[in-house]
């Protein structure tokens, strides 16, 4: 279970602080002999770094509102008359996390899209003591990064760091506000880069730790041992809800990516070139004798899109993408979507015996291919089915993504790889039909799909 959600304590949390208080006050000193202590420069600390760096994170209060479950019969005006019930009002529900301040001079904090969503209140409290509120720049739930500023003088911003540096081993700190405790930091390693496939967000490239991460890190800062931001703590891996040494981060490349297109547009304007594609297994390499060669396989281009006015052909691999090299599809992806559109990419591509540079033009992405935020099939990132899906299956249809862990959609049982081809037996041929269908709201909608080449119906309520 991954959780992402910021708290302020726990029972168990509670306890255990309260147990430590008590030890505290009532175990006696115990008189010691020692010799003369060893000069502090001998001793190896992080507290130098630390000094210079703890000043830039900073715990994040918000407050949102909360919708109140009744009954039906309290809806009822006759109802409410006669048993002479009050109005129930949305209750107010507190949340913390972690953020870090990336400009001093603008104010500008990075925190995780979880910590703040729905907040209508969101304060930052400084290392310092100084509570200030905080404005929402712009929020990104598809990579969970959120934009904030405070107006404040003397503010320490962290230095950003190079996350496509790092390897596995690299010594890192997590800072942040685990149970609402305030400042707390932990040190671990790189566990694991690229980390994807784990259906929490939709642009996933995580940088996975065993640095102590628990709710209410959220947002705060991974850096390396010389002080510098290579990540924003985001989630954990834990049957219990706390750390057990799996957490993941997001790298600073693609929390940089964002923020600065949340400062240009409020908003993250994704691009696409219109290819369908696949990791390029050792399997697959064999068969078409790639030998080892590492990217991602065009499994199909788009007709009229950017990727075949660049000439971009089935059956291309793509190995790099100016300069930088492809890891996998995941990575491909994530690049491609993260690179604002009418932005010139050069993609290096081997195709057959010969390798050659292609130059494309990143189009805005749909926003058809937008989630159903809001809706009883929210969680699910869905896109239109290319032409060639469509002929695969013999209709027309709306193809699932990607869908978030805990969500409406991931309870209702959909999965990334569906396709939705019907709601209640009208068809659904893109998303904006299913959109609209969703959108009248029907007490309980069937949808009809297809996986695994076999169809299924699924009910939503």
């Amino acid at each position: 279970m991954f959780d992402l959600a910021p708290r302020l304590r726990t029972i168990a949390a509670s306890a255990a602080i309260a147990a430590g208080a008590v030890l505290l006050t009532v175990t006696p000193a115990v008189a010691q002999t020692a010799g003369p202590a060893p000069s502090s420069t001998s001793l190896p600390t992080l507290a130098p770094m630390l000094e210079h760096v703890t000043p830039a994170v900073v715990n994040i209060a918000v407050v949102s509102r909360s919708s109140v479950e009744s009954n039906p019969l309290y809806s009822d005006p006759n109802f409410r008359r006669f048993f002479n019930l009050p109005e129930q009002q949305p209750r107010a529900r507190m949340s913390a996390g972690s953020g870090v301040i990336v400009d001093a001079v603008k104010g500008y904090v990075l925190t995780n899209h979880h910590v703040v969503d729905g907040g209508t209140e969101i304060s930052v409290t400084l290392k310092d003591g100084r509570q200030l509120p905080a404005k929402l720049i712009g929020s990104d739930k598809e990579t969970d990064i959120a934009l904030l500023q405070i107006k404040a003088k003397n503010l320490t911003a962290i230095q950003i760091g190079d996350s496509d540096a790092l390897k596995v081993g690299d010594y890192v700190v997590a800072i942040g506000n685990p149970f609402g405790l305030g400042q707390t930091v932990t040190s671990g390693i790189v566990s694991a880069l690229g980390r994807s496939g784990l259906n929490i967000e939709g642009y996933e490239d995580f940088i996975q730790t065993d640095a102590s991460i628990n709710p209410g890190n959220s947002g705060g800062a991974l850096v390396t041992l010389d002080g510098k931001l290579v990540g924003v703590n985001t989630a954990i891996l834990s049957p219990a809800g706390a750390n057990v040494g799996i957490g993941f981060a997001v790298p600073s490349s693609m929390a940089v990516t964002v923020m600065n297109q949340l400062i240009a547009h409020g908003e993250v304007q994704r691009g696409k070139l219109g290819i369908g594609i696949q990791d390029l297994t050792p399997d697959l390499a064999e068969a078409l004798k790639l030998g080892d060669l590492r990217g991602a396989l065009i499994a199909n281009v788009e007709p009229g899109s950017s990727a075949e006015r660049a000439g971009l052909k089935t059956g291309d691999v793509v190995t790099a993408i100016d300069g930088r090299p492809v890891h996998g599809a995941t990575d491909l992806r994530n690049r491609i979507g993260l690179t604002p559109a009418g932005s010139k990419i050069r993609l290096t591509v081997k195709r057959g015996d010969d390798e050659q540079v292609v130059a494309a033009t990143i189009a805005a992405e749909d926003k058809a291919s937008a989630d159903l935020s809001g809706t009883a099939l929210d969680g699910a990132r869905m896109r239109d089915a290319l032409d060639a899906e469509s002929a695969e299956v013999g209709d027309s249809g709306v193809v699932i993504e990607s869908v978030a862990s805990g969500s409406p959609a991931a309870r209702t049982g959909l999965r990334a790889g569906d396709m939705i081809v019907a709601v209640n037996r009208v068809p659904v041929g893109s998303v904006s039909d299913l959109r609209r269908v969703i959108d009248e709201k029907p007490a309980i909608a069937a949808l009809e799909l297809i996986r695994d080449g076999g169809r299924l119906l699924v009910v939503v309520r």
